[in-house]
């Protein structure tokens, strides 16, 4: 096993975060900020929001460089967290090409320079690479039922490369790796036109429009809150060389699609109607993790309910539209 590198600035480390402008990534650079580390965040901005970041700039402990990972990045640090891809559906089949170069190509990447630096790496993986459960709830054990073809393959299948890639370099050259498998999370700093479930209802019912419901609503997805997540990232980077994962993370407390709406509609106070539609492509029916991996080896589990943490999401999009609307016409 590598031996993990002194940090370069003595007890001070200096923490690379690819994707560092974006919902998961911002709400990091904060976290390890309030811990005293040095953060450099690297964006290219295709779906991070320079909004989320401006509260760090005055910290002269926080620096910004615009770069896209499917390009090497030479920097020093002692640790990486690789965030950077877009996560939601309608933002990764925008151009699925590039979704497929930043899972794999970013990832070669950032191992390269995690291998020259003997740096310890995060991987953002994601329970995409669950597919469409046939084992319910899912573990780490679980290989998965994925389409290789379909619309959603580009993300699906580009991270279950990189999860590849990184426990190569695990066997191969004894990297220090962290692969974690992000569930549903949801909170402040999410796009507006996120196209994932909790936004949409929020956005459509402060908004007042019909609630749009893709199926029959009953479908499953168990929701995290991003400060629990955030959590969970930071003890797992933290955690003895030899827990590697892959370890889920998220909340295993299941909801079907229509309580999350009925309740989204309760909170908002809004008058908005729920309308069906047909079911996208290879859309999970399921989705639920077993986090008893985390629970053992990190102590870590989600304590924000989720009327607690919706209510919170729903005040910043009642900010964040109302900015939007003063804002004046481009």
């Amino acid at each position: 096993m590598a031996r993990i590198a002194p940090t370069l600035r003595g007890r001070r480390k200096r923490v690379l975060v690819t994707g560092g402008a974006g919902f998961l990534g911002s709400h990091l650079c904060a976290r390890l900020l309030s811990e005293g580390n040095e953060v450099l965040c690297a964006d290219n901005f295709y779906t991070g929001e320079r909004d989320n970041i401006l509260p760090l700039l005055e910290n002269p402990l926080f620096e910004v460089i615009r770069h896209d990972i499917t390009f090497p990045l030479y920097v020093e640090v002692d640790e990486i967290y690789n965030l950077a891809c877009p996560a939601s559906p309608i933002h990764y089949q925008l151009d699925p090409v590039q979704t497929t170069k930043t899972s794999v190509h970013g990832a070669i990447n950032m191992l390269g320079l995690a291998k020259r630096l003997n740096a310890r790496i995060f991987q953002a993986s994601t329970s995409e690479v669950y597919g469409d459960p046939a084992v319910h709830p899912q573990p780490e054990t679980y290989w998965g039922h994925v389409n290789p073809i379909g619309p959603r393959s580009c993300y699906d299948e580009g991270k279950r490369c990189a999860e590849t890639l990184f426990f190569d370099y695990l066997r191969q050259y004894g990297l220090p790796i962290k692969v974690a498998r992000i569930f549903n999370t949801y909170g402040p700093h999410m796009h507006v036109d996120d196209g994932r479930v909790v936004s949409n209802f929020i956005v459509q019912a402060l908004r007042g429009d019909p609630i749009t419901i893709y199926g029959d609503g009953r479908q499953t997805r168990a929701f995290c809150y991003v400060d629990d997540l955030i959590d969970g990232f930071v003890r797992f980077m933290a955690s003895d060389a030899e827990i590697t994962g892959p370890i889920n993370l998220g909340n295993p407390e299941e909801f079907t699609i229509a309580e999350l709406a009925s309740l989204v509609i309760e909170l908002t106070g809004s008058r908005s109607q729920l309308v069906n539609r047909p079911l996208p492509a290879d859309d999970p029916k399921q989705r639920c993790p077993d986090i008893s991996n985390a629970r053992a080896s990190l102590g870590w589990q989600p304590s924000t309910p989720l009327r607690e943490g919706l209510a919170r999401t729903i005040d910043y999009f009642d900010r964040k539209l109302a900015t939007l609307a003063a804002a004046p016409a481009p």
